[in-house]
């Protein structure tokens, strides 16, 4: 009887629990809660304000997108074209330079030397020719020599004396080997004077040949100083004070960082579109900057290996601030003057890959699929599902399709 009295008030003790559970529901009704699904429709219905813009036509170019890396428009190495020993360097790492600013010396000693002794042995080449030791005359007339005029005399004076005696010779006042004599000092005065001509005209020919030494040693003398071939910087130095170098040992490195050549490989797809002189739009990684170039060469050919069309463009680079290696990403613009319907990139929603915005139509929200195309900062173009004027909801968040909205501009 005990285990069957336990049994009832237990079920009593339920009983009256359920009661209460039931008075306490319906308290709750009285003051208004209602189920979490109605909730939620109700919420759908509230009318909720959103900014509107108006999809617009503008004017959106065609571009390739293509990826680079920017190099030196030119890269020389620069070194002397004459041996010695390095006397000054006063570039470094780094340095800029214009086309033609002093980039190393060599020791002049030598040099000096070679152009004082090629200066010495012009001069005593002149002054065999009756020039005076300084000037700039070098054109010698032979007669004029004294050596010529000389000569030239003993061969008159020669002559003279051979017509004398023939005449005498032929009238039997002197004998034959007498005659015979003064002939023979005639032929060997006029050998004598085309000898001393032959020497004037070799030492015409040495005068030419002593005036080249001395422009070469002078030359030398001139390479002794290593001048900038193009305007740039010093990309790495190679030498040190004090070391001897070879004739065309290189010395310094420079390239040329203004302009800048990108190079970038176009798809195949696209490379009919590329022209020379269009516009390129640049950005380097860790800058946020855009620089502007163009298109300066194309190949002529498609690469077989992939596809794809090699194209150089010049990238203005004045300041020095891009550098030459840099990875870049790079737009050509192929069509400057297109039109496409653009949206603000707030305005799209992606789920699950697909995109849609929501319009306005009789104070509602519509939903709409889009397919877009490219992009440019915030703007984004709409190829397909929109319309220019068509009003789009901005930073939609979780607006549903049908919640009635208030558009504010």
């Amino acid at each position: 009887m005990s285990a069957l009295s336990e049994n009832r008030r237990g079920y009593r003790s339920l009983t009256l629990l359920g009661v209460a559970l039931l008075a306490v529901s319906g308290a709750a009704c009285e003051k208004g809660t209602v189920p979490a699904g109605a909730a939620g429709r109700a919420k759908a219905q509230e009318t909720r304000p959103v900014r509107v813009v108006a999809a617009a036509v503008e004017r959106f170019p065609r571009t390739v997108t293509v990826t680079g890396t920017l190099a030196a428009d030119e890269e020389v190495v620069a070194g002397f074209k004459v041996p010695g020993r390095v006397s000054e360097l006063p570039v470094d790492l780094g340095s800029p330079v214009r086309k033609g600013q002093v980039l190393a010396r060599l020791d002049p000693t030598d040099f000096r030397l070679r152009v004082e002794q090629a200066e010495a042995s012009l001069r005593q080449v002149r002054a065999g020719l009756g020039l005076p030791p300084d000037g700039p005359g070098e054109q010698v007339d032979p007669e004029k020599t004294a050596s010529v005029r000389e000569a030239r005399a003993v061969l008159e004076e020669a002559r003279l004396s051979r017509d004398r005696l023939e005449r005498l010779w032929e009238k039997d006042y002197v004998a034959r080997a007498e005659f015979d004599a003064a002939r023979a000092r005639f032929q060997v005065a006029e050998g004598r004077y085309q000898a001393a001509l032959e020497e004037i005209r070799n030492r015409q020919e040495l005068l030419a040949e002593r005036r080249s030494g001395l422009s070469l040693a002078r030359q030398q003398l001139a390479d002794a100083v290593l001048h900038a071939p193009i305007d740039g910087a010093v990309r790495e130095r190679r030498a040190s004070v004090g070391e001897y170098l070879a004739a065309g040992a290189p010395v310094v490195a420079l390239v040329r960082v203004h302009p800048l050549r990108l190079r970038v490989a176009v798809p195949e797809r696209d490379a009919s579109s590329v022209r020379v002189g269009q516009p390129v739009r640049v950005r380097l990684e860790g800058d946020a900057a855009d620089h502007s170039g163009r298109v300066a060469r194309l190949s002529p050919s498609i690469q077989e290996q992939n596809r794809t069309l090699i194209v150089e463009a010049e990238v203005a680079n004045p300041t020095g601030r891009l550098r030459p290696g840099a990875f870049a990403r790079a737009e050509i613009v192929v069509e400057a003057d297109r039109s496409a319907v653009i949206v603000p990139a707030a305005a799209i929603v992606t789920f699950a890959g697909v995109e849609r915005v929501f319009v306005v139509a009789d104070g509602r929200a519509v939903e709409r699929r889009i397919r877009t195309g490219r992009r440019a900062g915030d703007r984004v173009e709409v190829l397909e599902g929109l319309s220019a004027g068509d009003p789009v909801v901005v930073s939609p968040g979780n607006l549903a399709g049908g919640q009635p909205v208030t558009a504010a501009r």
